[in-house]
């Protein structure tokens, strides 16, 4: 998206300040041994110190329809629990303790926010499995089979396995798998199998070719209201028209690619 590689929630993203390993430890050590004010001057720091980590975490949740700048928002709480809780003694590098915390709470605000409603109990199932896992697996070190976690839950793995499944954060079809940038992303579309008659491939073609024959403007509007979800006004306060020109594109392009078919 255009404004997230320059301004996010005001800030300017290519002002951002990166810290060294030797500086974050040296923040890292007046928390843990500096007085009040100077511990909250220190978290500050790595907090603007740490941004573009937050913006990198966002921009991998990009395509999931959500606003970007909510995203950020919700990367940069990941990045404050990570700046709490982080131990130095442990050895690692901050970045590989935060990313995984900002991503799940990332994760975390797109399942309560999802459109798919899911039941308290099957969550509430879902979030002791993954406890569970996390102790079994600290224990045994190595991952605990379904059976095992289903086991211990008291469960049958059949429950489990839809418990889990209900709180796994929906991925788009369209989103690559593999980009080596050698050649044209693979996406999950192109994994699915189609038991559809030869007349409906042909039809898929044609369609294709007709998108081809598209202008990148209506490629683009086409792209932001099926692939991204989004509305006729948010599309044209994107492009910078109105929304009666997005509506009239939009009747245009269709009508042109119902016609080629």
């Amino acid at each position: 998206m255009r404004y997230s590689k320059v301004g996010i929630c005001g800030i300017n993203t290519r002002d951002l300040k990166v810290l060294s390993e030797k500086e974050k430890l040296k923040l890292f050590k007046v928390i843990r041994c500096g007085t009040e004010k100077e511990k909250k001057q220190a978290k500050d720091h790595l907090l603007m110190g740490n941004l573009r980590l937050a913006l990198s975490v966002t921009q991998k949740f990009l395509n999931r329809g959500e606003n970007a700048e909510d995203l950020f928002q919700i990367a940069c709480i990941g990045l404050i629990k990570a700046i709490s809780n982080f131990n130095i003694d442990f050895n690692v590098k901050f970045s590989t303790y935060a990313v995984p915390m900002m991503i799940g709470e990332v994760r975390r605000y797109l399942r309560d926010n999802s459109s798919i409603r899911v039941s308290r109990s099957m969550r509430e199932l879902a979030y002791k499995a993954i406890h569970e896992r996390d102790k079994i697996t600290a224990k045994n070190k190595r991952e605990p089979t379904v059976g095992e976690i289903a086991k211990e839950l008291d469960v049958s793995a059949e429950n489990l396995v839809v418990a889990l499944d209900s709180i796994a954060t929906p991925i788009s079809i369209y989103e690559p798998v593999i980009n080596n940038g050698e050649q044209e992303s693979l996406c999950f579309i192109d994994q699915i199998g189609d038991n559809s008659d030869d007349v409906n491939w042909i039809k898929e073609i044609s369609m294709r070719e007709s998108i081809k024959n598209l202008s990148e403007r209506q490629k683009n509007i086409l792209a932001l209201r099926f692939f991204k979800g989004k509305t006729q006004i948010e599309v044209a306060n994107e492009i910078g028209v109105s929304q009666a020109q997005i509506s009239r594109l939009e009747k245009s392009t269709l009508k042109k690619i119902k016609k080629d078919l």
